[in-house]
């Protein structure tokens, strides 16, 4: 079947993949590809999704970005083994050696969005960074895992950079009928991201989410402005061009 490319990342350098059939099974809340409306609709049709080997001979392939790499991993290495430039996703903890590239976790995924995050005592080699879901009401767990991936201790400085991915949520134009707290709707408004609209964070809010980690080199926004004012688009954002790069060298010296 022909390749459909992600809207987000054209111009990025970047291309999509997705190696395995059907729905991603962890089935986390609030996923747009959970929601039907991905732009791999239907995705009985459209699954798997592959670049050609000529399309990502020049361009970085994030290996699933709707569903998770540890979702059968030997289907997802062996798929894409020919890739010369490729990272996976993930929001399991497991082996991270068996992959055979740079790995993106999600350290909260699911019901542990506002509740906890995976705490890494070692960081592998291959941990490209760390990408967290991120919404004005969890932010008191989202400074517990910045300081606990970024902060010197005792032992050592494990300098992991976060990503963070700020949330949306589906639903229509009433914010009574989206699953925001309601002290925290006016930090966000009913508008367009890719191709569909959501309840989007506002460019005020996101900054003043951004503005705690100012002075931390480790934690960056994915995409380069969030908000009506900014654009979800991969082009001018960099962070998996600039990661994957500085992890590869990091394989290499090692």
């Amino acid at each position: 079947m022909a390749y459909i490319t992600n809207p987000k990342m054209v111009g990025s350098g970047l291309l999509a993949c997705i190696p395995q059939k059907g729905r991603c099974p962890n089935n986390c809340k609030d996923c747009f590809f959970q929601s039907g409306r991905s732009y791999l609709e239907p995705l009985d049709e459209n699954l798997p999704n592959m670049p050609s080997i000529k399309e990502a001979k020049t361009r970085i392939v994030r290996v699933n970005d709707g569903n998770d790499s540890n979702n059968d991993a030997n289907l997802c290495i062996l798929a894409t083994e020919a890739y010369p430039f490729k990272f996976y996703n993930t929001s399991k903890v497991g082996s991270f050696s068996k992959f055979d590239a740079p790995v993106v976790l999600t350290i909260n995924p699911g019901e542990m969005t506002d509740n906890g995050f995976y705490k890494l005592r070692a960081i592998p080699e291959n941990l490209m960074f760390m990408r967290f879901r991120t919404n004005t009401w969890n932010l008191e767990l989202l400074d517990k895992a910045v300081d606990f991936y970024t902060k010197q201790n005792r032992l050592s400085a494990r300098n992991v950079p976060i990503v963070l991915t700020f949330m949306a949520y589906y639903g229509d134009e009433q914010v009574d009928n989206v699953n925001i707290p309601a002290i925290k709707r006016s930090d966000y408004i009913y508008r367009k991201r890719t191709s569909n609209n959501y309840w989007a964070i506002t460019t005020h809010a996101w900054d003043y989410v951004m503005s705690l980690y100012r002075h931390n080199k480790w934690v960056y926004s994915c995409g380069k402005i969030e908000g009506e004012q900014g654009d979800t688009h991969c082009a001018r954002c960099g962070n998996c061009v600039r990661e994957y790069f500085v992890t590869m060298e990091r394989m290499r010296v090692k």
